[in-house]
């Protein structure tokens, strides 16, 4: 916060500093005593009508009154992290977009706007890489036009919480009635760690193409519709990996999209009466060193914030928050 010589608090932000990184202290009415002041960090997306808007790293949005506030300044982005991969938001954002490829894609301006048959919201969003070419609120509408046109529900793809992601995009969807369906993390790893696992991998199948006893463990297959092989199949290298189970459905099962230095891993799955084996680390270990084989280093997924199993994995093999990416859903009349 913002002192002063005589150790007074002082508010140093204005409606000129919105889309700015701040931090902010201010005066809350559930505060116990003692602790009145709350502290917040995040971009500002809004200041008006006396209220501010803060959007945290999660993508959760603070409402604070101005005359609540104690201090604010501007701080700059968040510190490069010290170790594992380096990493621009937009390079791993198209990096993903890549490892997961919609059957139907059409610019607009610099926004992509992707349909797979309703198979995932990554694949059936528009995602929106810099300026679309028409203010935001005609080309919000231009999107929904072109889901309708297909008879699918209109999403928008965000990012919150690194620098050059989308808080104020995220602020004026809400502005235009879009909601937030859904949320979750992308974690980044040096990739060489992950490799050099002690996890047996001598019962870890690995192929170029996605067969039936995949699909069968696949969780979303049953949601899926014609267009799953393809967004599967999608992706510069592709690799799919299956343990064997006691009948024609694998124990386990992943994918793995090598792309430059990059090795994206998803649909890492395990039987629910074959967890706490190894088996998951066993998958990843060997997708790993077949990435180091083809030259990448840096190591990506994607994970729900609900899934503790997986982010206490995760965590153990080195993967760090690099931002966290949302899906907001046109809220039709």
């Amino acid at each position: 916060m913002e002192i002063t010589g005589g150790g007074r608090l002082e508010v140093r932000i204005t409606g000129a500093d919105v889309g700015k990184r701040v931090s902010v202290r201010y005066v809350t009415d559930s505060a116990e005593p003692g602790g009145k002041f709350t502290d917040a960090v995040g971009v500002l997306t809004s200041w008006d009508a006396g209220v501010l808007l803060i959007t945290r790293k999660s993508g959760e949005t603070v409402r604070i009154a101005e005359s609540s506030l104690a201090a604010g300044k501007v701080v700059p982005a968040a510190p490069a992290r010290r170790r594992g991969p380096s990493a621009t938001f937009a390079e791993l954002a198209r990096a993903t977009a890549r490892a997961w490829q919609p059957v139907e894609s059409e610019p607009l301006g610099e926004w992509t706007l992707r349909a797979a048959g309703g198979f995932t919201r990554r694949a059936n969003s528009a995602l929106p890489l810099g300026d679309p070419g028409l203010p935001v609120a005609e080309a919000l509408t231009h999107v929904r036009a072109w889901y309708a046109a297909r008879r699918l529900p209109a999403y928008v793809q965000t990012a919150t919480g690194a620098e050059g992601t989308q808080e104020l995009l995220c602020a004026a969807l809400d502005r235009h009635g879009w909601h937030r369906e859904v949320s979750a993390e992308v974690r980044i790893a040096a990739l060489a760690p992950i490799g050099d696992l002690d996890a047996d991998v001598s019962a870890v199948r690995l192929s170029r193409t996605v067969g039936e006893p995949w699909l069968r463990r696949y969780q979303r297959f049953q949601e899926a519709g014609p267009a799953v092989r393809s967004v599967l199949a999608s992706g510069p290298s592709v690799w799919f990996a299956s343990v064997a189970g006691t009948g024609e459905v694998p124990a386990a099962i992943g994918r793995l999209v090598v792309d430059g230095r990059w090795a994206g891993f998803m649909a890492v799955e395990v039987d629910p009466d074959q967890r706490r084996r190894g088996l998951a680390t066993s998958v990843m270990t060997a997708l790993a060193r077949q990435a180091l084989d083809e030259g990448a280093s840096a190591a990506w997924l994607q994970v729900e914030a609900d899934n503790d199993g997986a982010r206490a994995l995760y965590d153990g093999m080195g993967f760090a928050s690099h931002h966290h990416y949302h899906h907001y859903r046109w809220a039709e009349a």
